[in-house]
């Protein structure tokens, strides 16, 4: 099976994707950009948990800064026009989002799971300085993990069009590339596992220690259980289809048309990956206080009707954390 053989249109995919890809871009952009206010303008006093919620913002940013291309190409066809060099970029900016969104999403809940299984342990004595360090180490990891998208050639070519694709149907490929597609599984898998670990030690722990009634410790299990479905929503279809192409590719290399139908469902799926950025919003109102009053608050000076998302024990927390925007 040779790169071009296995190259077609996806006419599916530009049929279905876009209508689900512009809601997605109309829900998260005024979602990241309402939780970009509350964090900027009723902040006072940073805590390691609003760090990495805030660079999981960032990472939802990068994503809506790279679908409006993503939008116009599958409204022309899938047909590719902004050339070589934005085509790496763009694919490079959804990578990192997913990249960067997998990382934040396991280190909120891990960080709910020292809180209720390891009160005492050193982490969570962390300070926001020290978040702000392993956030950019992160980042750091996952940028370097995604260079190979910038360096190598994206764009194939088919008749009179040409697709902007970060998997192909071809084996030769850089080292760089084998890199990618290896951590695009490693990425989300041993995140799962580790997510499905935080979520029953601390279902565990609550009823071997009696605290199912206590408030802040139900609402971090409510915190992990909506990262994993999150996570399960978004990215599991994504790995799912992309196995299936791989073991067709691998066992059945002669098998186009069974791995263009694969490769169909795998850009389908993508329409889940890309609802992370419209639904981490949720995961800041049941993982901040100061997210959940301070969208209150902004609800609430609209002057329609009463709205209340805090809870009694967050309201000293509140006054002491928020302050306005100047």
């Amino acid at each position: 099976m040779d790169n071009k053989s296995c190259l077609a249109p996806q006419a599916l995919v530009a049929t279905v994707v876009p209508p689900v890809m512009i809601i997605e871009f109309l829900l998260g952009l005024p979602g990241n950009v309402m939780a970009l206010w509350i964090f900027c303008c009723r902040l006072q006093a940073w805590r390691s948990n609003t760090v990495y919620l805030l660079n999981l913002m960032v990472a939802d940013f990068l994503l809506l800064a790279a679908m409006p291309l993503r939008i116009d190409t599958l409204l022309r066809g899938e047909n590719w026009i902004f050339g070589d060099t934005l085509c790496r970029i763009d694919l490079f900016l959804l990578t990192v989002n997913r990249s960067a969104s997998i990382s934040f999403l396991t280190i909120v809940a891990v960080d709910r799971y020292f809180k209720v299984v390891h009160p005492h342990h050193q982490a969570n004595r962390m300070t926001a300085q020290q978040a702000g360090l392993l956030a950019g180490a992160v980042w750091a990891a996952v940028v370097l993990v995604r260079v190979p998208l910038l360096s190598n050639r994206l764009l194939w070519n088919h008749g009179n069009q040409s697709f902007c694709r970060s998997f192909s149907s071809s084996w030769a490929l850089s080292a760089g590339m084998w890199l990618h597609y290896v951590m695009y599984l490693a990425e989300f898998f041993l995140p799962f596992l580790l997510l499905v670990f935080c979520a029953v030690r601390i279902s565990c722990t609550l009823r071997l220690r009696g605290l199912v009634r206590a408030r802040q410790v139900r609402r971090a299990v409510r915190v992990v259980l909506v990262i994993v479905a999150v996570f399960t929503l978004c990215f599991l279809p994504g790995v799912t289809t992309y196995l299936a192409a791989l073991l067709i590719h691998w066992f059945q290399p002669q098998d186009c048309e069974a791995y263009l139908l694969a490769g169909e469902l795998f850009s389908l799926s993508l329409g889940f990956t890309y609802l992370n950025s419209a639904l981490d919003p949720v995961i800041y109102c049941f993982s901040s206080s100061t997210f959940r009053n301070g969208l209150s608050t902004s609800i609430n000076a609209v002057g329609f009707f009463g709205f209340d998302l805090g809870h009694r024990d967050s309201t000293t927390s509140n006054r002491r954390e928020d302050r306005p925007c100047s």
